[in-house]
């Protein structure tokens, strides 16, 4: 922060600073190197855009919007993470209302009767507009058989209706979810919820809008609705903004009630930035819960943005919201438990506040930070440093400390300083403690 000291009170401080280092010297030992974070893992290196994962029996399949290999392309693995191996064309042939070569975002679930049920998207040549149409199975991979003569949702007024995905919930309920595409005609999206009978085909009551365009960052755009329930609790996943670009990215929404409110999540799960740019554009995600684990499959640009691959990370959650590994998380340094030090107002930090006054031996800032898995993270420390390079030492859950070097900045000018470490699965402590001269903090982020 900017400090005014008188003399005295600065040479007072500065031998404080050299005998906790001293004293820290003889305590601090270094810690076991650790790897750095584990980044999302392209698992279909080519065309698979808009990514639907499901586990039948065992086996994983997997549907993409239309490509080289048909209108609606297949692949199966024995674990999300690969080998996928492609299987052809699940729909060899659309309903008689569509035309070719704009099948998008595909989805196959189950029904009770043990046949397969897919939505899939396509040009409607009466309205001009995308609709949602569906088709039925014996197998996973087809051959899907178009039902009836008309689409399933079709409203051009609104510019046409895409995305469609599945919800069972706890009661047994079943429903359809999609998005208006009100985008295509100047309009707001927005993302909603259709009562259907068992068979997935009949509509029961009526719609309810769940949640519609309105952030700066979503350009107008809000889509690819995938609904899950943790708890007691609704999460509703959705991409945002414009596809086809390094700004396309993943979000979520949450409520204690099916048809709402929901919440938008206040920054979103996964950008280009909060991955290092190890996806480009992350979007048109489908949620995989398993017993073994849970993960997030999504698209991201290839190939000098020439394709959108496949892409899997695991994803855990803390409290009922999502986490996904190698996506940053940010926690405020205020909102942490903290030790003989306080919090500063200021316009120039996150969230107007940062954590000053870490200036004695005794000085340290406590955060609760969540690993969907254990293993190799990295711990981002936003800081700022006015008098010269600064250090603290870094512990998780108690363990061996890291020292932590800042160099100078000037204060209100936030930098970032990598610390990789190893996380348990769940919550963990990450403790920061004063060792030499200042340096306040702003937040942490753990990817």
């Amino acid at each position: 922060m900017p400090r005014t000291r008188s003399p005295v009170v600065s040479a007072c401080l500065a031998l404080a600073s050299i005998a906790a280092t001293l004293v820290g010297a003889q305590l601090v030992t270094a810690a076991p190197a650790a790897a750095a974070t584990t980044a999302p893992q392209l698992v279909v290196n080519g065309d698979f855009a808009d990514p639907d994962v499901t586990r039948f029996d065992g086996v994983y399949y997997a549907y993409s919007t239309n490509n080289g290999f048909g209108n609606v392309p297949v692949a199966s693995a024995t674990s999300p993470t690969g080998p996928w191996t492609r299987r052809g064309n699940a729909l060899p042939s659309l309903g008689a209302w569509a035309s070719g070569g704009l099948t998008w975002a595909p989805e196959v679930t189950r029904r009770a009767d043990g046949r397969y049920l897919l939505y899939y998207t396509a040009r409607s040549t009466a309205v001009g507009r995308q609709c949602i149409g569906a088709a039925l199975a014996t197998s996973p991979i087809g051959p899907f058989t178009p039902v009836g003569t008309q689409p399933l949702v079709c409203n051009g007024g609104e510019g046409g209706d895409i995305d469609a995905s599945s919800f069972v919930d706890s009661t047994g309920a079943r429903y359809l979810l999609y998005k208006d595409d009100g985008n295509a005609i100047g309009q707001p999206t927005s993302l909603w919820l259709q009562g259907v009978a068992a068979d997935g085909l009949t509509f029961q009551g009526a719609r309810v809008e769940l949640l519609r365009s309105g952030r700066p960052e979503e350009n107008g755009v809000i889509e690819a609705p995938v609904l899950t329930k943790v708890g007691s609790q609704y999460v509703l996943f959705y991409s945002l903004g414009g596809y086809g670009g390094d700004g396309y990215q993943t979000s979520y929404a949450t409520s204690a009630s099916l048809t709402g409110p929901y919440t938008k999540a206040f920054r979103s799960l996964l950008t280009t930035d909060s991955v290092n740019g190890a996806v480009r554009g992350p979007g048109g995600a489908d949620v995989v819960r398993d017993p073994a684990g849970d993960h997030l499959v999504f698209h991201g640009w290839i190939n000098n943005y020439s394709a959108r691959g496949m892409y899997v990370a695991a994803l855990g959650w803390s409290g009922g919201f999502p986490v996904v590994r190698g996506s940053r998380v940010r926690t405020e340094a205020e909102r942490g438990t903290l030790n003989r030090c306080a919090i500063r107002n200021t316009t120039t930090a996150s969230q107007g506040q940062a954590v000053a006054y870490i200036d004695y031996a005794d000085s340290w800032v406590q955060l609760s930070v969540f690993a969907p898995r254990a293993g190799a993270y990295t711990v981002y420390v936003a800081y700022a440093a006015g008098f010269g390079d600064a250090q603290h030492t870094l512990t998780v859950n108690g363990g061996s400390p890291t020292t932590v070097n800042y160099p100078n900045t000037g204060w209100e000018t936030w930098r970032q300083v990598p610390v990789d470490v190893n996380l348990a699965a769940g919550t963990n402590t990450v403790r920061l403690t004063f060792l030499s001269r200042w340096a306040e903090l702003d937040y942490i982020e753990v990817a």
